[in-house]
């Protein structure tokens, strides 16, 4: 019977997103808990070791998804295999092997690795001789549609930048720069690596503080003292790459005879220009790289209409965590609802999809590394399994919601497309109400593998779970600001007694508008403006 009115509910989604087509339109599928939950369980559980990347956790991980994918009935995507190879390589910074050091005023700092720095080469080479001048260059950006230039001609070839993370912030005469509160991409820190790479710099350093990095100085410290990877093919990135604590900033510019604070506020104004510090970075650092195959695996519902086959929905989730390392009893880092629950609730959708196919393909794609820089949808992009201009939109899923069932879904980042109105229907359909729109001050549009495909012109967002719980909101409340806690650490591990109705709301939401993409008359547009369209367009 809850199927029957379930399924009721799908068809009136789709009727009223579509009245045209209303009458054509079939019961649609029916996302179930108990495959989500035993798959939950298994990927998160210790026998798959954390799904490190380049890992024994992550092979097994692979293998399961692959063989899943099979007993599902989906079919190969990349001809007559699930995977897609992702050639990386694995960088482990070797500090103690590494005889470096930031000079300043005649004096080494006195610096320890993971303490007050870390750093990584993001050319895979694994010496380099460090003899390079330290400059501030504010926020490290290129924008000429804001009129923002921060190297202003510097010769960047023996610099390493000292920059802040995030972007500048919006101002009484300029509320709206920079996309005022929220974050642009320029704000991200992979951002700033990536355009020191275009200036040819030598390395740069990022000053952390966790308002601009929207994270603590552990989150940088996990990442970074462990096997960090990057795209082995491509642009390559400068030869020291790394982050500074706001401590360890003020301890250089006052040892060079500034003042961090003076000149941070100096940066904010688009006259900027960089400051050289009168320091520099000296030595060697080592590390240890090797380079290998991980892998996304993808499979394919056949849609059914003679034409609009040939274009695709593609749903996605990163079946990769933090893997297994230190020497702690517990040293498996689980990554139960980052995201395991993604990568479940794909493989419970991915096993009704194909019982109640669309008029279009869709693909269901787990891809790797994503903790790594999202690595593997950005592998994905840059050689599509299916043709991007045929791509009508990505529906990703990262971490869903382990509290419980809620009267709201999380859309942010539709908006910028003719995704948004759909997904307004879709929830309207199931009684859902989109959560309300806040300033992205983290930058989350531009943190899950969604982005790779909205950078290749693909509509593309991330569904989010809500928080106006159905019950017990005081108590969900307090469940779902506890995993702050948990969040990259050992402790995100699964619990049999979560309530997953919302995870299964999540990948339903989910289901049901990717089959109304899949459905309509014309793939979906991004809105008048929006950078990512430039893309699109030039892939037509």
């Amino acid at each position: 019977m809850q199927k029957m009115l379930t399924s009721a509910v799908l068809a009136t989604s789709l009727a009223m997103a579509f009245p045209a087509h209303a009458a054509k339109v079939a019961a649609g599928p029916v996302v179930h808990e108990a495959p989500l939950r035993a798959h939950l369980a298994f990927l998160a559980s210790d026998a798959l070791e954390g799904r490190g990347t380049g890992q024994r956790g992550g092979e097994l991980t692979v293998n399961y998804l692959e063989a899943q994918a099979m007993a599902i009935g989906l079919q190969p995507a990349n001809g007559s295999s699930y995977r897609q190879p992702v050639k990386i390589a694995g960088v482990k910074s070797a500090p103690a092997q590494s005889n470096v050091s930031i000079v300043a005023g005649g004096q080494a700092l006195p610096l320890t690795f993971g303490t007050d720095w870390v750093w990584a080469p993001g050319d895979t080479q694994p010496v380099h001789q460090m003899d390079h001048e330290l400059v501030f260059a504010g926020y490290g950006i290129t924008a000429p549609e804001e009129g923002w230039d921060d190297f202003k001609g510097l010769d960047c070839s023996n610099k390493v930048l000292v920059v802040m993370v995030n972007d500048p912030q919006p101002t009484d005469a300029e509320p709206n720069r920079f996309n005022g509160k929220g974050l642009t991409y320029y704000g991200r820190w992979t951002y700033k690596f990536e355009e020191a790479a275009r200036h040819k710099c030598a390395g740069v350093l990022l000053i952390h503080t966790t308002a601009s990095a929207s994270y603590g100085w552990s989150v940088v410290q996990n990442s970074w003292m462990t096997e960090r990877f990057q795209l082995a093919e491509g642009e390559m990135e400068p030869g020291m790459e790394g982050w500074m604590t706001e401590d360890t900033a003020r301890k250089l510019f006052a040892a060079s005879g500034f003042d961090l604070d003076k000149l941070r506020a100096q940066a904010e104004d688009k006259s900027f220009k960089p400051v050289p510090l009168g320091a520099r970075v000296k030595g060697e650092t080592r590390a240890e790289v090797r380079k290998l195959n991980e892998y996304n695996v993808a499979g394919i519902v056949p849609g059914t209409d003679p034409k609009l086959k040939s274009e695709v929905v593609i749903y996605s989730a990163h079946w990769d965590h933090m893997g297994k390392y230190g020497d702690a009893k517990d040293n498996i880092w689980n990554g139960a609802v980052d995201n395991a629950s993604g990568t479940a609730g794909l493989l419970a959708m991915a096993q009704e999809a194909v019982r109640t196919p669309a008029k279009r393909s869709q693909m269901f794609l787990w891809v790797a590394a994503e903790e790594q820089g999202l690595l593997g949808s950005a592998a994905y992009a840059a050689n599509p399994l299916w043709p991007a201009a045929k791509t009508a939109a990505n529906l990703n899923l990262d971490s869903l919601n382990f509290v419980g069932t809620t009267k709201d879904i999380g859309v942010q980042g539709s908006e910028r497309t003719d995704l948004g109105a759909m997904a307004a229907a879709t929830a309207k359909a199931m009684g859902l109400v989109p959560a309300p729109a806040k300033p992205d001050l983290s930058g989350g549009y531009f943190r899950s593998d969604h982005f790779s495909f909205a950078k290749a012109g693909i509509p593309a967002f991330s569904v989010g779970g809500g928080h106006a719980w159905v019950k017990d909101v005081e108590a969900n409340n307090a469940k779902a600001k506890a995993y702050a806690a948990r969040y990259h650490q050992v402790t995100d591990e699964y619990d049999p007694s979560w309530d997953l109705s919302g995870m299964v709301q999540q990948a339903q939401f989910t289901l049901n508008l990717g089959q109304a993409v899949a459905n309509a008359p014309k793939m979906p547009a991004w809105k008048a403006g929006d950078p990512f369209g430039k893309a699109r367009a030039g892939s037509n």
